[in-house]
């Protein structure tokens, strides 16, 4: 009896002792411009909040709405355009009054890094030398329709989507010019940042297309709504904003 009392005791003292370890899974969709930095995110974020799983799944912001709006389970939702937030807060899919704006980014265009192109500026696009542009699919990537919007503005775009190369999302476009698939393509300056295979040779001129923000919301079917609001308040942090800093992003009051 003595050994079963204690092997009753032991059992309970594990299934307390796992349900007290338990910690809470926090899933995030993020645009895949922030993979290098939501990395630095969850490493500072999980070392003070140890109960806490941050969980991120990153990729173009219209296939993110997309994953949302067919009921996917997540928390909070970090688009890089405000386009797609704003879809999602009219089907009231977002938690209201959760939305904001948190970041803002500029848009480059890159070339390999051994390439030989004279490329200067963005009305270099419609040269004859340039064959391939990769770009980011301009109804579901931020960053093709800013691309779409600044060669419009620049009365290019008719030359440039003939020569594009479309893709799933930017850091797919880094990727391509990385490898020298394509001439050049346009991403956001902190992807640019992040590789030694590529060089910047414009920044989009001023004006060309709508600022290029970020917001942050909580997502309305979100089972850890708590939760979720504690660590979009962390992102607003001093920690946070140090760190966005460093990757070359430029962050917003709440």
């Amino acid at each position: 009896m003595k050994k079963m009392l204690l092997a009753v005791g032991l059992l309970s003292s594990l299934i307390t002792g796992c349900s007290k370890s338990k910690k809470t899974e926090l899933t995030i969709l993020a645009a895949a411009s922030l993979t290098d930095v939501c990395a630095q995110l969850k490493n500072e974020y999980e070392k003070e909040n140890s109960d806490v799983k941050l969980l991120f799944s990153f990729g173009g912001s219209g296939a993110l709405q997309a994953q949302i709006e067919a009921g996917a389970p997540c928390d909070l939702f970090i688009s890089a355009a405000t386009k797609q937030m704003k879809a999602l807060v009219e089907k009231n899919l977002m938690e209201e009054g959760s939305v904001s704006n948190l970041l803002e980014n500029k848009v480059v265009l890159i070339l390999p890094k051994d390439s030989s192109l004279k490329l200067s500026s963005f009305e270099d696009l419609t040269l004859p030398e340039v064959k391939m542009i990769a770009i980011g699919e301009p109804d579901s990537v931020p960053a093709g329709q800013y691309t779409k919007a600044i060669c419009q503005k620049l009365g290019s775009w008719e030359s440039v989507s003939k020569k594009a190369n479309f893709a799933s999302d930017v850091r797919t476009v880094l990727s391509w010019v990385e490898e020298a698939a394509c001439d050049c393509g346009l991403v956001y300056a902190t992807d640019a940042a992040v590789s030694q295979k590529i060089r910047v040779v414009a920044e989009a001129p001023e004006g060309s297309c709508p600022p290029v923000i970020y917001p942050v919301g909580i997502v309305e079917n979100s089972r850890h709504k708590e939760t979720a609001q504690k660590f979009e308040a962390f992102l607003y942090s001093d920690k946070a904003k140090a760190i966005f800093e460093k990757a070359g992003f430029v962050t917003l009051k709440k």
